[in-house]
């Protein structure tokens, strides 16, 4: 039977039953509550040892702050163990239906964003370790994600079930909504504005509501222009970036040597030719003014990231753009990344594939040093915190049937939409396994966080004690 059923993929045009009834199949050959099995191992060295051979391919004098962002809670650690999980997840029980996935999916991996027609939509966020992949790796690394938040948060593992339920529920709910839907319909099933106040009206508790409110203000306001005195300074040349070191510099020379200004033409005209005309002819009409090194993230530090500075008609007119070494995705190992030309494109590709209508300038290039890619630094984006201003516990049920809704949407984008309800279903069966995952996940996490801080205390790794 089963057999049979993967025969019909190769039907051309499968109906959305067969597609259905192919995923339902599935089980046969790994059961959903088989990916819910984790064995947890106490006190080894392994994720020491990812850190440090990681450490070796970013710069040198980033990686005692990346360490040192990543000691303030077991979360911040589980936020940057991105290349950790993924050896992990490879050893797990996983169903071979593919989707494009995020790679580094927690919940603080999602947002707002702008769209190129500058609609605001909530969405993924980070596409650094985005890969063609087994979908329930990323459901696997937010459902960890949440229990561990969930502790950070000061809550017990009750709530933290509620939570992953919460998230998996709603995955499950929009993957059967996205199955019925044409193709081109799902291309714009956007979970837009309009579409979460109407939700937020219908379902969310109304401090979720009030939360939700404040988070779609500040984006709004989050542009190019709100950036001028919060990263510029005047100066006699004009308006530049703010030099502060470490986090914000100035550099006349890579760390391998080589001229900045040369570097960054040549990477600039390398960005240009990936651009479709249109945005080309747009960015041209910018003057490209300052550029530094900024770091940035908990994983991402380490690697380069730079902000260039533009002016349009006048200073009034400011663009800003974030340039972001691409890196081999941490999912290499597991999942052949062969079509692409370069990391940057690895990434591109995978964004557009997830959002969508990503942003105007999304665009990626190369220099002899690294490949790389591009984006708008703040237009109307808007990002996700756990704790002090961000999510707290009474909102955090709400926000996690939002994050099960856009990890169906990304999904639903990127693979068979009818293929992944048919293996999920309409029962709790993945959701127990989820439960079950985030719960052994969780405590292995906190073994490995207490290995790490050891590593920090015994010089195995470098961390800074300055204020970062």
């Amino acid at each position: 039977m089963a057999s049979e059923l993967y025969q019909s993929i190769l039907i051309k045009n499968p109906s959305p039953h067969e597609r259905f009834e192919l995923g339902k199949s599935v089980r046969k050959l790994v059961s959903r509550s088989s990916i819910g099995e984790f064995q947890v191992e106490h006190k080894r060295q392994a994720a020491v040892d990812i850190l440090i051979s990681q450490a070796s391919a970013r710069i040198p004098e980033y990686v005692p702050i990346r360490h040192a962002r990543m000691a303030v809670d077991p979360f911040s650690f589980f936020r940057g163990g991105a290349a950790i999980m993924a050896k992990d997840l490879a050893k797990t029980s996983s169903p071979a239906i593919q989707v494009q996935l995020c790679g580094d999916m927690h919940v603080s991996n999602f947002g707002f964003f702008s769209t190129t027609e500058h609609q605001l939509v909530f969405g993924i966020n980070d596409f650094d370790e985005t890969l063609p992949g087994n979908f329930d790796w990323d459901l696997k690394r937010l459902a960890a994600s949440a229990m561990i938040a969930s502790q950070s948060l000061g809550q017990d593992q009750h709530y933290g079930e509620m939570i992953v339920r919460n998230i998996c529920s709603t995955y499950r709910k929009y993957l059967h909504r996205y199955a019925k839907m044409s193709f081109i319909d799902l291309k714009r099933a956007y979970i837009d504005e309009r579409v979460l106040q109407d939700a937020a009206n219908k379902y969310a508790d109304p401090i979720s509501k009030q939360y939700l409110d404040k988070l779609l203000k500040k984006a709004r306001e989050n542009n190019n222009q709100g950036l001028i005195g919060k990263l510029t300074e005047v100066t006699p040349d004009g308006i530049r970036l703010i030099e502060k070191p470490p986090l914000i510099e100035h550099l006349t020379l890579s760390n391998h040597g080589n001229d900045i200004a040369a570097l960054n033409d040549q990477g600039l005209n390398s960005y240009i030719e990936s651009l479709a005309a249109d945005r080309k002819h747009l960015l041209l009409s910018y003057k490209w003014i300052d550029w530094a090194r900024k770091v940035v993230g908990v994983g991402s530090v380490g690697t380069a990231c730079w902000v260039l500075y533009f002016e349009g008609r006048d200073t009034h007119d400011p663009l800003f753009l974030q340039v972001k070494e691409a890196q081999k995705s941490v999912l290499t190992t597991f999942f052949p990344d062969t079509e692409y030309a370069t990391e940057g494109a690895r990434v591109v590709h995978g964004q557009c594939l997830i959002q969508g209508a990503p942003d105007l300038f999304l665009g990626y290039g190369k220099t002899f040093e690294i490949d790389f890619y591009v984006r708008q630094l703040r237009d109307m984006k808007g990002g996700i915190s756990i704790g002090d201003d961000g999510i707290n516990p009474k909102v955090f049920p709400d926000f996690a049937k939002l994050f099960g809704w856009a990890l169906a949407n990304a999904h639903a984008r990127s693979g068979d939409a009818a293929m992944l309800a048919g293996y999920c279903g309409k029962g709790e069966a993945l959701d127990d396994a989820l439960v079950n995952f985030s719960i052994a996940y969780s405590k292995q996490n906190q073994a490995d966080y207490e290995m790490f801080l050891q590593a920090i205390k015994s010089g195995k790794l470098a961390c800074t004690s300055e204020s970062i």
